[in-house]
């Protein structure tokens, strides 16, 4: 039986040359579409957002088992646009449903969704592992016909290096295409139809392209722009697509959302945010002078910064990793804290501008580091997880002046988190750091939830040492 066929007729042998393209073409749209799948999928339902490997490997399941089938006379490239609908159809469905899980069944567990939730008897509850499983199956289907395709190619092309060759080019170009997309921060609109062209070839190359499935990859494009459209229509949100994840941003609240996520909200300094200035208050109460160099780590849309110049820094070096969320700070941000000369503005990683900066400063500030994504998809590390190492901690003592202060604050889950980290702050300063929680508590438990905490500590004996400090 051959399986390798011509446009009206699968019966009939495709020349050497169109295999060969179909080498590169199923390379190519094999990892654009693992690519694109990880980061629409993630945008749209939470829990994929935290789990991103499940897209991965589902990805290569699909095209794994797709490659076993290729000596089968089903067709299943066939039903890629509808399985492809019926997968964003699900994902745009789910992002609109409340869902909540269960409770924490391991303490040191610090998964997004494993904290203790107030369960609305109204609403019901749907597993976090049965919304993954579901996405699993339907995103591995969707690989499977182009696995299909790329076994029937390499069945049928003679020179296995050049063929390869040909599938591993394709591959690599689909990467970098991808990569220079989300650099130049093209909308999910460009990538899938980008996806659906070459889905519609293939279609036709093989005699399959009717106008029904022609108009299931125009209603594919149509679903995958569709949530974008309406939340600004309805809701007057912006949606940004960074290099890492879709950014709304929506003006009456001054709200910023990565992913579905409340990830932060510009407050102007008459308004409130006096966690942001904590720090300064308290050098302040201590009798000491305004801090002159600053640098913050993770400054987003510019809270930390804003805070920092009204209570007289001379120098801050802001540091925020998405360009998107930077460029919100920069236009949007009523107070306009970037526009300030004092303010260097340093697009980069925050670990990176640690270990290569030169500079010494007063202050270093932790501000509320929190990617809300995977380092990679081949693990569980955040990107902020590379912030609390003991290595990281040494970088912030090398760049901290004699006397200097380092401060890390966030919304921290559990007593124990905060427990390690000041233990880490200890070990790295020479010095027991200074535990705060708001709302303000005596002590923090290991085994309870913290709330929000922030952490102080110094390299040298400094002007915050006279300050009480609070046992864990």
């Amino acid at each position: 039986m051959n399986t390798n066929t011509a446009p009206g007729n699968r019966l009939t042998p495709l020349p050497q040359r169109t295999q060969g393209l179909n080498l590169f073409l199923t390379g190519f749209l094999v990892l654009f579409l693992e690519l694109a799948s990880i980061r629409w999928f993630a945008a749209n339902v939470i829990f994929l957002h935290y789990f991103t490997n499940v897209v991965l490997l589902a990805s290569f399941l699909g095209m794994s088992c797709g490659c076993m089938a290729a000596c089968q006379r089903f067709e299943w490239l066939d039903y890629f646009p509808t399985l492809a609908l019926g997968a964003a159809c699900a994902a745009i469905g789910t992002s609109s449903i409340f869902t909540v899980w269960g409770d924490l069944a391991s303490p040191p567990e610090t998964f997004f969704g494993t904290q203790n939730l107030y369960v609305d008897v109204a609403q019901f509850i749907v597993p976090i592992d049965l919304i993954v499983a579901i996405f699993f199956v339907l995103i591995a289907l969707m690989f499977v016909g182009l696995g299909q395709v790329l076994g029937k190619a390499f069945d049928a092309y003679p020179d296995r290096v050049i063929g390869y060759t040909l599938n591993i080019g394709g591959s690599l170009i689909g990467i970098i295409l991808f990569s220079l997309l989300s650099f130049v921060r093209a909308p999910p609109a460009v990538w899938f139809l980008i996806i659906g062209t070459g889905i519609a070839y293939l279609l036709h190359q093989f005699g399959g392209l009717t106008i029904g499935r022609g108009l299931t990859l125009l209603a594919l494009l149509v679903a995958v722009t569709a949530p974008a459209a309406a939340r600004r229509a309805f809701a007057g949100v912006e949606t940004f697509w960074s290099p890492y994840y879709a950014v709304e941003y929506y003006a009456p609240k001054l709200g910023i959302l990565v992913d579905n996520s409340g990830h932060q909200q510009m407050v102007p300094f008459d308004s409130g945010g006096s966690v942001y200035s904590l720090i300064h208050l308290l050098r302040r109460a201590a009798g000491g002078p305004p801090f002159r160099d600053e640098l913050i780590i993770g400054a987003g849309s510019g809270n930390d910064v804003n805070h920092a110049l009204h209570y007289g820094v001379g120098r801050v070096d802001a540091v925020e990793i998405d360009p998107v969320i930077q460029s919100i700070g920069i236009s949007r941000n009523p107070d306009r804290p970037y526009a300030d000369p004092r303010v260097i503005r340093h697009l980069d990683d925050g670990r990176h501008f640690l270990r290569t900066t030169e500079r010494k400063y007063d202050l270093v500030v932790y501000a509320l580091v929190d990617s809300l994504i995977l380092h990679s998809s081949y693990a569980n590390l955040r990107l902020e997880s590379y912030l609390f190492t003991e290595q990281a901690l040494a970088d912030v003592k090398r760049i901290l002046k004699p006397g200097g202060v380092f401060v890390a604050y966030n919304f921290f889950r559990q007593g124990w988190l905060v427990e390690r980290l000041a233990m880490m702050a200890e070990s790295a300063f020479g010095c027991k750091p200074i535990v705060i929680s708001l709302p303000y508590r005596e002590t923090l438990r290991a085994s309870e939830q913290a709330g929000s905490a922030a952490a102080g500590s110094a390299s040298r004996r400094n002007k915050l040492s006279g300050l009480r400090r609070r046992s864990m």
